[in-house]
């Protein structure tokens, strides 16, 4: 059974804020990729393709491992661990519109997505920070 998330966290969720999905692999090795996230209560949801390597993996074995850091004050993140309780089929892309329009602010442009799916998972740990540092970008 999943827990709630902190008011925190479900804030950094809900702003668009990049997130790390961490998958394992066949062979138990870890598999990171940078992906956009939603929330739908305490559950959080990232489209992907059934046949991506997101989507086998986690096929294969539903545990997985999120970190988010805030886009303006990237000292801000969350850690997170859980496990995908559903995959939604997706067919007509709302759940990809729905999240791309949240990112850039228009409807998912690649209408040939693959077998569309929503993974949905439950979370069964997390861990908010925020530091007391201030975010200093180098110039180039």
């Amino acid at each position: 059974m999943g827990i709630a998330l902190s008011a925190d966290t479900k804030a950094l969720l809900d702003r668009p804020n990049f997130a790390h999905l961490a998958t394992l692999l066949k062979d138990g090795a870890p598999h990171s990729a940078p992906v956009w996230i939603a929330r739908e209560g305490n559950n959080i949801l990232i489209v992907t393709e059934g046949g991506s390597l997101k989507g086998r993996n986690t096929a294969r074995d539903p545990r997985v491992s999120i970190s988010v850091v805030d886009f303006g004050d990237p000292y801000t993140e969350a850690q997170i661990q859980g496990r995908v309780v559903e995959r939604r089929a997706d067919p007509q892309l709302k759940e990809y519109d729905a999240m791309s329009r949240k990112y850039v602010g228009r409807d998912w442009p690649y209408r040939d997505a693959k077998e569309p799916l929503v993974l949905v998972i439950e979370v069964v740990k997390e861990h908010f920070a925020k530091q007391p540092f201030e975010h200093k970008p180098t110039a180039s």
